[in-house]
């Protein structure tokens, strides 16, 4: 497999009122893409804490991933500790959004939380939330607000 020279596609926000961690793909993403999401979503939740996580993989044009990489996340441990905690993966293609569904069947134990939806106003109904304000991670994290609390 070749790597990439350009940027990983996926960004980090976080809403720090409602305590979202949000992370969103776009362009042509890889089996090397989705595991350094993994590693990176890890190390962020430990420092952020969120109380609510998404995914967003509306912006995704080519998801190139395989089952094994799939089902291997889905089996390991889970990246946001807390497993009751509300997560979510949007997926509006149907190819990504049947790939999202079999990450949530094969990690439903340790994910139980897990919601896959078609769109963001899905999340925000569940949650109950009307408009949250995210801000780009590197600005959260230069900061120095505590969100422990």
């Amino acid at each position: 497999m070749e790597s990439r020279n350009t940027p990983a596609p996926f960004r980090f926000e976080f809403d720090s009122t409602n305590r979202i961690l949000r992370a969103a793909f776009w362009d042509v993403v890889t089996d090397e893409d989705v595991t350094s999401f993994y590693r990176m979503l890890a190390e962020h939740s430990v420092a952020l804490d969120p109380l609510a996580g998404i995914l967003d993989l509306s912006d995704v044009t080519s998801f190139e991933v395989t089952v094994h990489t799939i089902r291997d996340l889905a089996w390991s441990e889970p990246a946001m500790p807390h497993p009751n905690r509300p997560r979510f993966i949007v997926a509006n293609s149907s190819h990504i959004f049947g790939m999202a569904r079999m990450f949530e069947f094969e990690g439903e134990s340790t994910r139980p939380n897990l919601h896959v939806v078609r769109s963001p106003r899905e999340v925000w109904a569940i949650l109950g939330i009307n408009e949250p304000q995210f801000e780009p991670l590197p600005a959260i994290l230069d900061s120095n607000r505590d969100f422990s609390a």
